[in-house]
C-alpha cells in the first residue's frame, strides 16, 4: 500500500507538472521577433538603450577630465548647494561635550565637463554612487564631528542623481558624534549653543564655495524631544575661516539648547530648600540638649553636601563657579 500511494503521488506531481509546463507555454511566450529589433536577438550582458556606463558621462578624451579639480566656469569658483535634515538629536552628554545627530545631507553642484547620456529623457537619472571615485565631487567634512557612520541598512543609504543641466545631486544618511564647547556658569538655568560646521578639506574660495540652499536649507524634525532640554532655536551660518594657507569656506548649523528646570527643581532646589528649614528645628530644642542639636545640625550639613554632589556629577569638573554652587552654599 505505501508503493501505491508513492506512485500515486508522483503521477499526480508529474500531472500537474504538465499543467504548469503549459500554462507557461500560453501565458507567458516570449515574442522573438519584437526581441530581434530588426535581426538581432538581444543577447545577455548586452547594452541597451536604458543602460548607462561610466564613459557615458564623462568627457570622449579622457584628459579633458580631472577628477581632482574643480569644475570652474568661466573660471569661477565652483559653488556647492547644501541642505540639511535633522532627523534626530540626543545623547547630549555635558561630562563629554558631545550630542550625536541623525541627519540626511544634500550636496548638489554642477559640473559642465560632464556629457549627457544620448538616451537620457527622464528629469534626472540614477547614478552608480561608486562612480563617486571617478568623477569630481566636494571635499567637505564636519569640522566639530568625532565620529562619522554611513548607514547601510538594508541598503547604503546615498544616493547620487544627474540632471539635464549637468547638476548632480548627491544625498546621504549620517550619524554624528559632534563636538560642543559648553559653559556652565549659568548652570542650572543654562542655555548652550553646540553647531555642526561643513568645511572643505583642500579647497580654498578660490575655486570652491559652499553656500546654503536658496530654499529651505534646513529643516528640523518637530518631534524631537530631549530629556533635559529644548531647542529654544536652530539657524544656519557661515563659518568660513582663514588659515595660513588661505581662506576655506565653511558652513555651520547652530542649535540653541535651553535647559528645563523641572529636574532641578524638583531634586535640587526644593531638597535642599527642605533641609535647610528642617535646620531650623535646632533653635527650638532646649540649650541643655547638646547631642540633639549638634546631631541635626551636622545631619543637615552633611546631607547638603551629599546633595551638592549628586546634582553635578553629569558636569565636567570646571575651576569657575556656577549658579548651582552659589546656591548650594548660601
Amino acid at each position: 500500500p505505501v508503493h501505491k500511494q508513492i506512485e500515486q503521488l508522483i503521477s499526480s506531481l508529474c500531472v500537474r507538472d504538465r499543467r504548469l509546463n503549459r500554462y507557461f507555454e500560453l501565458h507567458h511566450t516570449t515574442d522573438l521577433d519584437e526581441l530581434r529589433g530588426g535581426g538581432d536577438v538581444i543577447e545577455p550582458g548586452m547594452i541597451t538603450e536604458s543602460s548607462l556606463s561610466l564613459r557615458d558621462i564623462l568627457p570622449l578624451n579622457p584628459k579633458h577630465y580631472d577628477k581632482n579639480r574643480a569644475p570652474k566656469f568661466q573660471g569661477q569658483a565652483t559653488v556647492v548647494y547644501f541642505h540639511v535634515t535633522v532627523l534626530s538629536l540626543d545623547s547630549i552628554n555635558e561630562e563629554s561635550m558631545t550630542y550625536v545627530a541623525d541627519i540626511f545631507l544634500a550636496q548638489s553642484w554642477r559640473d559642465p565637463r560632464l556629457r549627457l547620456p544620448e538616451n537620457m529623457s527622464e528629469e534626472y537619472r540614477i547614478l552608480d554612487v561608486g562612480w563617486l571615485h571617478d568623477i569630481w565631487r566636494p571635499d567637505c567634512f564636519f569640522k566639530n564631528a568625532k565620529k562619522v557612520t554611513f548607514h547601510e541598512m538594508s541598503i547604503p543609504n546615498h544616493y547620487l542623481w544627474l540632471y539635464h543641466d549637468k547638476t548632480l545631486l548627491y544625498m546621504s544618511k549620517l550619524t554624528l558624534v559632534l563636538s560642543c564647547a559648553m559653559k556652565f556658569e549659568s548652570y542650572p538655568h543654562d542655555t548652550q549653543i553646540c553647531s555642526m560646521m561643513i568645511e572643505s578639506l583642500s579647497h580654498t574660495t578660490h575655486d570652491l564655495v559652499f553656500i546654503w540652499n536658496m530654499t529651505d536649507p534646513l529643516v528640523v524634525n518637530p518631534e524631537i524631544e530631549l530629556p533635559q532640554l529644548d531647542i529654544s532655536n536652530n539657524y544656519t551660518a557661515d563659518c568660513t575661516i582663514e588659515y595660513s594657507t588661505g581662506n576655506f569656506t565653511c558652513l555651520a548649523v547652530v542649535f540653541n539648547l535651553r535647559r528645563r528646570l523641572g529636574y532641578h527643581l524638583f531634586h535640587t532646589y526644593i531638597p535642599s530648600a527642605l533641609i535647610v528649614v528642617m535646620s531650623w528645628i535646632s533653635f527650638w530644642i532646649k540649650p541643655e540638649a547638646i547631642p540633639a542639636r549638634v546631631t541635626l545640625g551636622v545631619t543637615s550639613l552633611l546631607t547638603l553636601a551629599t546633595q551638592n554632589t549628586q546634582s553635578q556629577q553629569s558636569l565636567p569638573p570646571v575651576s569657575y563657579v556656577k549658579a548651582i554652587d552659589i546656591w548650594m552654599s548660601s
